[in-house]
């Protein structure tokens, strides 16, 4: 339950929430425009806001005055629902827009499926008998059927005094379906006056089919908002154990209770936070610090919700539960982020609110000089002459404008190994000039490995190998993993050992051949006083100056080898970051990592600013920061703990290697991982928007040129009156302009 914030006013006590509920039905801007302000306008209401991103309102409202259902009634009265008084009103949403994009779908297809004959009798089949009549009632229902939204959001617009594509597509394709009707069944009208009963229905039938095509990419790519929260929240485990009088009981999550003592087996979840009372393990914290190492637990240190545990086992005391853990705050931020993020309104939609009305205006306009100064021929003159403008005006060249170059687009980054899921995020990506870089699995590799391995002496056998890849093949240490891996590399035999022992904190020790073997740090060799050589010394040294783990392999007298262990750092990181920097972009790395990595990692990258130590809402006040500033910021990641931070940036990168939240956050992903890419993907953002502009000026050339021609400005000097069917084939070659153009992207470099 929200918490209740209470406030005392003329000695009357009044309970103020804030709640946030999913929103049905909206298909625009405007519909969140009037969601918003109706929810303003009901009683007891103190403000409230609507997101048409992520389909949610948020009210803060009198509960003594208000109650949900009364929110769910005033939004339900203008035609759309609010999500109230269920247990899972996410799943509700999840549902009813899962239905609404099957049903752009199936539109789609079938408007789509009734064009193509349509197209095809008023292009090769003109004169065929009763096509006019076939072609009418294939369209019919394209129009009025599957293109019935247009007309219904075209209302609830004009409704707020605006116009957009919606409004176009319903005024042209309404006018060309309705013109082209009355010529089909009264063609003697024009033939008397000597003209030819021209007829539209494939304009009308084709700019909803693509138009629908259009809105279908478009709910796609807005359904994949939720799935990220969804991830967050599968972190948590659905049951926990907990120990009731000395007995194991499982109970379900959401009953577990501060002081509660839960016990974590291997490859478990953590699902509250807490603090370890007994046992040990390593937990797999990688979601809040993005570090690949696992973090030893013993008793007293702290564990968190979604944090997985390895290989033992232990009991811990629940600290935070419900909203109040780690892994909750996690999941609100990344919420409030995408939702924090007004809508951008397209620039086709800026460009229609006023071309819109300025082609009606000129129709109208255009009707009413003819009907007052055009002589015997006024009417049909009047007539003839505003439904050309109209037909010229249609926006199939517009439609086509924004949509060819970005899948085009799209296409060319798919080609380069760049995953484009968001428009909006490919348009923007070219102003970019912050860009942050996380560390792990961003700027390195992510995995541990073995970068330096120095035998001392002549210790590096065959079978002190061996010894070395039994010790850490039975170790449960992480770092244990690298040291396996690197000798497998040898295809070294392993060896049985005995007396094997796990020296928590230290390392590992265990027998073979009447001789004691160890692997671990330096307290392991000071405890079991094992002399370090001045060169073993001086190598360990060097290497912890270049943020590196060092390990020992020793008897119980001498060193036998020392060993480094480290996240690399990929191979094209470096000029990765200096190509951004050439181009004028500040790049900022973050990570949770310690001080002296962090330092070391950036000095390698040649980066001048860094911060160390960094939690994962710390990442996204960073961004937050640097957009106060005034600056479009780019966050680039792969883990858990990045998602807050590429929720709340402008233009969000996930590397495809990462985790899939990580990916699902993130509208643009680098499929290979290399950061060599993000460079491109922000010339081919530059590139795409070019494409769109010249595209746009391509839509709108053919109406500068052709609208006051359609209107007649020729006839009182030539007697030219522009034929509906030439400003059809206007409207044709402007769409097949913008089209050559965006494919013309496709062949340009990035």
């Amino acid at each position: 339950m929200t918490p209740e914030t209470i406030t005392i006013s003329q000695n009357k006590i009044s309970k103020i929430k804030r709640e946030t509920f999913p929103v049905l039905e909206m298909t625009c801007t405007a519909c969140a425009v009037s969601v918003e302000s109706t929810l303003k306008m009901a009683t007891g209401v103190k403000d409230a806001g609507v997101n048409f991103a992520n389909q949610s309102a948020w009210v803060e409202y009198d509960s003594s005055v208000s109650q949900p259902a009364d929110l769910q009634n005033a939004v339900r009265s203008i035609g759309y629902d609010l999500v109230v008084d269920v247990e899972d009103p996410e799943a509700v949403q999840e549902e009813a827009q899962r239905k609404h994009y099957t049903e752009v779908k199936n539109r789609t297809l079938w408007s789509s499926i009734l064009s193509v004959p349509v197209v095809l009798i008023s292009m090769f089949f003109m004169t065929m008998p009763f096509g006019n009549y076939i072609s009418m009632i294939l369209t019919a229902p394209v129009v009025f059927w599957f293109g019935q939204n247009f007309y219904i959001n075209a209302w609830k617009q004009a409704r707020h005094g605006k116009a957009n594509m919606d409004t176009l597509v319903a005024l042209s394709t309404g006018i060309a379906f309705i013109f082209s009707t009355f010529n089909t069944f009264f063609p003697e009208f024009w033939h008397q006056r000597g003209l030819h009963a021209h007829v539209y229905f494939e304009a009308a039938a084709v700019v909803i089919a693509f138009i629908s095509l259009g809105k279908l990419l478009e709910e796609r790519a807005k359904s994949s908002t939720s799935s990220a929260i969804k991830k967050l929240m599968g972190l948590q485990p659905k049951t926990v154990r907990v120990m009731v009088d000395g007995a194991e009981l499982e109970i379900p999550v959401a009953s577990v209770k501060v002081g509660n003592v839960i016990i974590v087996k291997p490859g478990e979840k953590i699902p509250v936070d807490g603090v370890v009372r007994n046992g040990s393990s390593y937990v797999d914290e990688s979601m809040i610090s993005g570090e690949p190492v696992p973090v030893e637990k013993i008793a007293g240190e702290k564990v968190f919700a979604g944090t997985v545990n390895q290989k033992g086992n232990f009991h811990f005391e629940a600290l935070k539960v419900g909203g109040d853990t780690i892994l909750a705050q996690i999941i609100k931020m990344v919420r409030e982020a995408q939702g924090s993020k007004a809508p951008v309104q397209k620039l086709v939609d800026k460009i229609a609110g006023v071309f819109v009305p300025v082609v009606i205006g000129i129709a109208i306009l255009t009707f009413t000089i003819w009907m007052l100064a055009g002589g015997d021929n006024a009417f049909t003159h009047a007539l003839l002459t505003s439904v050309t403008v109209l037909v010229i005006a249609c926006p199939c060249a517009l439609g086509l404008a924004t949509p060819t170059a970005i899948m085009v687009g799209v296409g060319k980054g798919a080609e380069n190994n760049i995953l484009i899921k968001d428009a909006e995020s490919l348009e923007l990506a070219h102003k970019v000039n912050a860009v942050i870089l996380d560390k792990t699995g961003t700027i390195t590799e992510g995995k541990p490995v073995v970068t330096n391995l120095s035998w001392q002496a002549e210790n590096g056998s065959a079978q002190m190998k061996s010894i070395l890849y039994a010790l850490e093949s039975k170790s449960e240490h992480p770092l244990a993993e690298a040291v396996v891996n690197e000798l497998k590399k040898e295809s070294v035999d392993n060896v049985a050992m005995t007396a094997f022992e796990s020296l928590t904190g230290r390392g590992v020790k265990a027998t073979f051949d009447n001789n004691l073997y160890f692997v671990g740090n330096k307290k392991l060799l000071q405890e079991n006083h094992i002399k370090l050589t001045t060169t073993a010394e001086q190598l360990a040294t060097n290497w912890q100056g270049e943020a590196k783990t060092v390990v020992f392999f020793a008897t119980h007298k001498t060193v036998l080898a020392v060993i480094a262990i480290a996240d690399k750092i990929k191979t094209t990181s470096k000029a990765a970051i200096a190509a951004l920097q050439n181009k004028g972009i500040e790049v900022y790395m973050l990570t949770g990592d310690n001080e002296q990595t962090a330092k070391a990692v950036a000095s390698q990258v040649n980066l001048k600013h860094y911060q160390a130590e960094v939690l994962p809402s710390g990442k996204a006040s960073f961004v937050k920061a640097l957009q106060e500033q005034g600056k479009v910021v780019a966050m680039v990641g792969d883990g858990i703990n990045d998602s807050q931070a590429l929720a709340q940036a402008d233009v969000s990168i996930a590397m495809g290697k990462g985790s899939d939240i990580a990916m699902n956050v993130a509208k643009i992903t680098l499929i290979t991982s290399d950061l060599q890419l993000l460079p491109k993907a922000f010339n081919l953002s530059r590139n795409t928007v070019i494409g769109i502009k010249q595209n746009l000026f391509w839509a709108f050339i053919y109406n500068v040129i052709g609208i006051p021609l359609a209107a007649g400005v020729l006839y009182p000097i030539n007697g030219f009156l522009l034929d509906p069917m030439i400003a059809g084939a206007a409207m044709a070659l402007s769409s097949v302009s913008v089209v050559g153009n965006s494919l013309r992207l496709g062949n340009s470099k990035i």
